[in-house]
Order: C-alpha cells, then sequence, then structure tokens
C-alpha cells in the first residue's frame, strides 16, 4: 500500500509540474502560432502576387496558342510520302488571286 501512495504522490507531482510548465509556455506558442500565421499569410500573399505576375507575362503566348490550335482545324492530318516529305493539306483550298496585270506596280 506504501508503493501505492509513493506512486500516486509522485504522478500528482509530474502532473503539478506538466500542469505548471504548460500553463507558462502557452503564451509562448500563441505568439509563435500568431507569428506562423502571419508568416503563412505572407507566403500566401506572395505566391498570389508570383502567379498573377507570371500569367500577365505568358498570357499573349497562350493567346497565340489558342489561334494556333483553332487554324488547326483547317487542315486534313499530316502525310509522310514514300520519299520522306510530310504534306499538310488544307480542308478548303485558299482562293488563289490572280497575277497583276503587266505594266503595274509591285511592291517587293
Amino acid at each position: 500500500m506504501a508503493g501505492k501512495r509513493a506512486y500516486i504522490g509522485t504522478m500528482t507531482r509530474y502532473a503539478a509540474y506538466t500542469l505548471a510548465l504548460t500553463l507558462a509556455i502557452s503564451p509562448v506558442v500563441a505568439a509563435e502560432n500568431d507569428d506562423l500565421r502571419e508568416g503563412m499569410d505572407l507566403l500566401s500573399e506572395g505566391t498570389r502576387l508570383l502567379l498573377r505576375g507570371l500569367l500577365g507575362d505568358i498570357e499573349p503566348a497562350l493567346r497565340e496558342l489558342e489561334g494556333a490550335l483553332r487554324e488547326m482545324h483547317a487542315y486534313h492530318p499530316p502525310e509522310i510520302l514514300p520519299n520522306g516529305d510530310i504534306i499538310i493539306r488544307r480542308k478548303l483550298p485558299m482562293k488563289v488571286t490572280p497575277p497583276e496585270e503587266e505594266g503595274g506596280e509591285t511592291d517587293l
């Protein structure tokens, strides 16, 4: 029985020490959590600004790519000839403009 009382007394002291340590440390942990939260907010804002800047820089290239993809529908799939040449035919042939009459000016 005496062993049990000593054990309970020791555990009670450990519990009291743990409670005291927790109460003493909790303001420090709360302050660190505020600093951590503030740091995460700053990091999030910085990432958001970086991505906005990158998207602004690549937007013209994305628009060109979109236009090229739209133009792809105007062509048949590529054909590879036996000699290795690759031909890409239009689905609708281009309108041929008649050559200029002789004697007219030609811009070079």
